[in-house]
């Protein structure tokens, strides 16, 4: 039902590359990808920025075994958003934002931690490596119930 799911947050550097990653190895058959309602994808002078992901959520992830790929922060365009069946958002009022923006979106929208009590996934972004560690796991744990409702 769910072929192609988009993962949204903030900057696209930190919660939604590691969910993408975490997605991606338990759903190797589906296309799975990351965007940012406010990603850095231009400086100043309008070149490309090339956001990676966040170091410390890279080093946070690499400690739990999460193999992450490269990674380019994007923005989450109109066109982006239709492109997928399912867009998972890590707060509330990301939903929010994108039924302001797409609301042509907001339908297939739903939080990342829906199966959790509908719970936000806080921002890291800034935070010592604890914080990080503590988002991975609520990250991770939320990946595992997606993941099961899935694979049906």
């Amino acid at each position: 039902m769910f072929e192609k799911i988009l993962i949204v947050c903030v900057g696209n550097i930190c919660r939604s590359p590691t969910a993408e990653f975490l997605l991606k190895r338990e759903l190797p058959h589906k296309q799975i990808a990351s965007a940012g309602l406010h990603a850095m994808v231009k400086d100043i002078d309008g070149k490309p920025v090339g956001d990676e992901m966040n170091a410390q959520a890279r080093e946070t992830a690499e400690k739990h075994g999460l193999v992450c790929g490269t990674h380019e922060a994007q923005q989450l365009t109109s066109e982006l958003a239709r492109k997928y069946d399912l867009i998972l958002v890590m707060e509330k009022r990301h939903r929010d934002e994108i039924a302001k923006r797409f609301p042509e979106a907001l339908a297939k929208t739903m939080l990342f931690g829906q199966w959790d009590n509908a719970r936000d996934i806080p921002d890291p972004y800034k935070k010592s490596d604890e914080v990080f560690a503590q988002i991975y796991k609520l990250i991770e744990h939320n990946t595992m119930l997606w993941a099961n409702k899935l694979k049906r």
